[in-house]
């Protein structure tokens, strides 16, 4: 049976699609808000850009102090944040009810007039901010620059997802204050935005509400891009290698999938679950349990819009394995699982963790209106969280091995290997 959340959609004269879902089990409401640009959207010399406004855009608008927006919302008993990714940038807050036209009061200030407050001293120091998380969460941790070798191995060079969020510190230095004046010209407009409301208020309040305060920034007609060709497996494997001083040596074993919300990615992503994303997966019980060759493995899947998507495994080699013997015995698993499907339970476990997950997310009032605001961005229908489950549960072992067949083949990973130092005086 579909699950019956209440959604309600309009789009403002001006492009704004506006999206709102009554839920008065508390006093709350979840103001979020996707705009259609992530790391995806930049180009070759100019990476970074996206990421830099999630950090530009609470430093400050026409009316609005550099930090006010998280202390007058705080200081309401609010919460606030903002991510970005490779499709798409988000900022959302969750405010006790009286407090929702100051967040809608805030939002379009910053995004119909940030520009008033950057300036070049502005942009140098959120730079600097930038180049510190840069140092903090990617080059100063183990494996932390692991997944933007992935993403370069699997995606080729010029590829939209071919970089990451972060982008590159040369691109942001040698960015003017009128490129990234461009940039949010070009990408933060009310038609190439979603809002949506989700809790303690009517569809009819809610529409009113952002009409009255987003109704008058006008729309940006910049032509929008459709998503690149498909891209297929990869023909033969890439390997890259890094020698670094890390507790063991870690695995990254990465394949190109279909594009989200098809068929065919749901058969790959539920294939990965069944070999090596649930508790009881088959690189579990043989690597982690049986030969005792890893200390962990986590097998995932991100779904993007651009022509393709990503799936990979994570292993962490034992202390005394061997990381080539341990790679063999995981594409092993891969070749068999290829040939024969999964079973009966795998395919049930792999569909019980799904739905535990989507129901756990959807459960949570600021997820629920995160998942919206993503359906309606990168797919035109939000409704589509009410038919989720039904349209993964119609998938048969079938496709689910015929998925694995084609999309995870050995032949068709990259592999990114990060491997301990060795120990030259030891050995000597």
């Amino acid at each position: 049976m579909p699950l019956d959340y209440p959604i309600h959609e309009r789009t403002l004269p001006n492009g704004l699609r506006v999206v709102v879902s009554p839920d008065t089990s508390v006093p709350n409401v979840t103001v979020n808000i996707w705009v259609g640009v992530g790391s995806r959207h930049e180009v070759v010399g100019r990476t970074g850009f996206a990421h830099l406004f999630e950090h530009l855009m609470f430093q400050g608008s026409r009316n609005v102090a550099s930090g006010e927006h998280f202390e007058a919302l705080m200081a309401q008993g609010g919460r606030l944040n903002a991510t970005t990714w490779f499709d798409r940038t988000n900022y959302f807050e969750t405010v006790p009810k009286g407090a929702l036209e100051l967040a809608l009061w805030l939002e379009v200030d910053r995004h119909g007039h940030l520009l008033d407050a950057v300036n070049q001293a502005n942009l140098d120091n959120q730079r600097d901010v930038v180049k510190e998380e840069k140092r903090q969460r990617y080059d100063n941790q183990p494996y932390g620059n692991a997944l933007i070798d992935v993403y370069a191995a699997v995606f080729p060079e010029g590829h939209p997802y071919h970089h990451s969020t972060i982008g590159s510190m040369e691109d942001l230095d040698a960015a003017s204050l009128e490129d990234v004046h461009a940039f949010f010209r070009r990408h933060y407009a009310p038609d190439n935005t979603v809002l949506t409301l989700c809790g303690d208020i009517t569809p009819d309040d809610g529409f009113a509400l952002v009409e009255r305060y987003f109704g008058p920034i006008a729309p940006h007609p910049e032509p929008r891009r459709g998503p690149v060709d498909a891209l297929m497996p990869l023909t033969a494997p890439v390997r890259v290698e890094r020698r670094e001083e890390v507790p063991n040596d870690r695995l990254h074993i990465a394949f190109r999938l279909p594009v989200d919300e098809t068929e065919e990615f749901a058969a790959a992503s539920l294939a990965l679950d069944a070999l090596g994303g649930l508790a009881s997966s088959r690189l579990v019980r043989r690597l982690v349990r049986k030969e005792q060759t890893a200390l962990g493995v986590h097998a995932t899947s991100w779904g993007f819009v651009d022509g393709v998507s990503l799936g990979f495994v994570v292993v962490d080699v034992a202390t005394e394995a061997d990381a080539t013997s341990v790679e063999s015995a995981l594409l092993e698993e891969f070749e068999r699982f290829a040939v024969e499907g999964p079973t009966e339970a795998e395919l049930e476990a792999a569909l019980a963790q799904a739905e535990r997950s989507w129901l756990s997310m959807l459960a949570s009032q600021e997820e629920r209106a995160d998942a919206l605001s993503h359906y309606a961005l990168l797919h035109g229908e939000p409704q589509l969280i009410n038919t989720h489950l039904d349209r993964l549960r119609a998938v048969t072992p079938e496709q689910v091995r015929a998925a694995a067949a084609q999309w995870l083949r050995p032949e068709s990973r990259a592999v990114v290997a990060y491997l301990a130092e060795v120990d030259t005086e030891e050995v000597a």
